[in-house]
């Protein structure tokens, strides 16, 4: 048999552990999805090694490379998950390469971080030596690529986008911040910014597309505060391109055709130069991509 030089990506959520087989280009020679199962205390674990045999098993060889990604703040030395607290108990300071007894190291990132390497490997951002991922959805999740290079930080924390404040004298949210872009547009408030009428962003978009007028204030409302954050990222940051992924970007024209026109409003533009505005191109396979590149020049940076 030839032999396959392969990484696999593992991408470990709430829900399901994605999983993917990528050559060095890039190419997919297979994938899967697992369940994650129980959140107990090592209920969970054994689906992330179930994951990564089955594309074995497929392939009927081992892979050259592992990588791995999981919500929280991955350690610096990208062996384990440093801070998660309240969600997969025994996640943190897990090693993955004594886990998964291979040889070689398991580098582990945050998911979000993984996705936008995903995105500038093989997505919307192909290429991109700056560029920041949102990820809208029930939060606002966020990375940054400046110069070639992940924006890690001091402790990991690096790219929590969602979590910039808009307004000072706004509720905090989660993370402590007044105002933040999260609460403004995330589906975690939409009860309380749509006055107890909509539960869900979706049914939000959708009444606003059928005319209903109240709808539509809220939901402009919402797409002015992305803007005025992306503004601001954008003056910091200054990326080539802005990926937007998560539940809340399948609206489509819905959410970038207004977005578009506020942030021609907002966006400072130095000699016409703009930030490309893109809707993420790889789904839920984002983060896997990434973290399946990272494991390729983990050890030997390009």
């Amino acid at each position: 048999m030839r032999a396959l030089n392969y990484a696999i990506g593992l991408d470990l959520g709430g829900t399901n552990i994605k999983a993917l087989a990528v050559t060095p280009a890039g190419r997919v020679l297979a994938q899967t999805v697992v369940p994650t199962g129980d959140h107990g205390q090592r209920g969970w674990h054994m689906n992330v090694g179930r994951a990564r045999d089955t594309l074995v098993q497929q392939l009927k060889q081992p892979p050259a490379w592992i990588g791995l990604a999981a919500p929280g703040l991955a350690a610096s030395d990208q062996a384990s998950i440093a801070f998660m607290p309240g969600r997969l108990p025994g996640l943190e300071g897990l090693g993955w390469q004594k886990f998964l007894k291979v040889a070689h190291p398991v580098p582990v990132l945050n998911d979000a971080h993984a996705a936008l390497l995903g995105e500038v490997w093989r997505g919307a951002a192909r290429g991109s030596q700056n560029a920041i991922l949102l990820t809208l959805g029930t939060g606002v999740g966020g990375a940054a690529l400046v110069d070639g290079r992940l924006l890690r930080g001091q402790i990991g924390r690096a790219g929590h986008l969602g979590h910039i404040s808009l307004d000072p004298a706004g509720a905090a949210d989660i993370a402590r911040t007044p105002g933040s872009l999260e609460d403004a547009i995330g589906d975690c408030t939409i009860k309380a910014r749509s006055g107890g009428r909509f539960s869900s962003t979706k049914k939000l978009v959708a009444a606003s597309n059928a005319g209903d007028a109240d709808a539509q204030q809220v939901w402009r409302k919402s797409v002015q505060a992305l803007a005025a954050g992306l503004a601001s990222l954008i003056n910091v940051l200054d990326p080539e391109v802005v990926v937007i992924g998560g539940g809340i970007a399948q609206a489509g024209a819905a959410l970038f055709r207004p977005l578009k026109k506020y942030l021609n409003d907002f966006e400072w533009r130095p000699g016409g130069q703009q930030a490309r505005v893109a809707p993420a191109k790889l789904g839920d396979r984002a983060g896997a991509f990434g973290v399946a590149w990272n494991a390729i020049h983990f050890q030997n940076p390009t």
